[in-house]
């Protein structure tokens, strides 16, 4: 049955983009003339979609708690990393689709590279310290015009213990200090054993997200600065 769930899986992931190909040019063509909220509500109405529709065919139940703790403005959410799920669960579960900091390897993947830029990700080679700061620009860039924005601040995925997470790269706060939004930081856990802990094999369980409270960069000293990484990663590692 997981062979099955896979093979569903990547017929679906495909299959939605092919079936919503003409979807996707409307976009694209909106946002060359500068229809930027059409391309909004395409984006909105399309990409959770395609994520829960990953979900269910995957067998995978997700439990979403704290989104209270959203602010209404704009801030930059950062949340463990452990799973290939871990872009569409964000892309559900927080109150909006919102841009990723990604892998460049995701902009190679045809379609799915599209979609992701009309969402607003940014793509960084992470072996490129150049290319990493240009990434970490483009992304404040998004905050300063007003939209939140996607982190995982480990860099890549944790390949520990369920209950660990990796160590929290500075850069990523930088978006936040330098526009003087909050960090809210997001809690996944059981993603990664519903595809890699089984063999790169889809198999059926459950996701919890926690949301939590919303930490204010605006005003913080520079010890604090220092101190945030650490600090929002144990703020995480208390809710795995």
């Amino acid at each position: 049955m997981s062979i099955l769930r896979t093979i569903a899986l990547f017929v679906y992931l495909f299959g939605y983009m092919i079936v919503h190909y003409a979807t996707l040019r409307r976009a694209e063509r909106a946002l060359a003339a500068g229809d930027l909220d059409t391309v909004e509500q395409i984006v909105k109405a399309n990409i959770p979609r395609w994520s829960r529709g990953i979900l269910h065919v995957t067998g995978a139940r997700m439990t979403v708690e704290g989104q209270k703790n959203i602010p209404a403005g704009p801030c930059v959410f950062v949340g463990n990393h452990r799973s290939y799920y871990d872009i569409p669960i964000l892309l559900t579960a927080l109150d909006a689709p919102h841009g990723i900091l990604a892998k460049e390897e995701l902009e190679k993947i045809p379609l799915l590279n599209r979609w992701m830029k009309l969402l607003g990700c940014v793509f960084v080679k992470r072996d490129d310290i150049r290319a990493s700061v240009k990434a970490l620009n483009d992304a404040t860039a998004i905050v300063e015009s007003g939209r939140s924005f996607v982190i995982f601040p480990e860099g890549t995925r944790y390949k520990g213990e369920e209950g660990g997470a990796g160590e929290f790269k500075a850069g990523a706060f930088r978006i936040a200090i330098k526009t003087g939004v909050p960090v809210v930081p997001v809690a996944i856990s059981g993603a990664r054993d519903l595809f890699e802990g089984h063999g790169l094999r889809a198999t059926p369980g459950d996701i919890r997200v926690r949301i939590l409270p919303a930490i204010q960069t605006a005003g913080m000293s520079k010890a604090e600065q220092k101190q945030l990484p650490d600090a929002v990663r144990q703020t995480i590692l208390a809710q795995l």
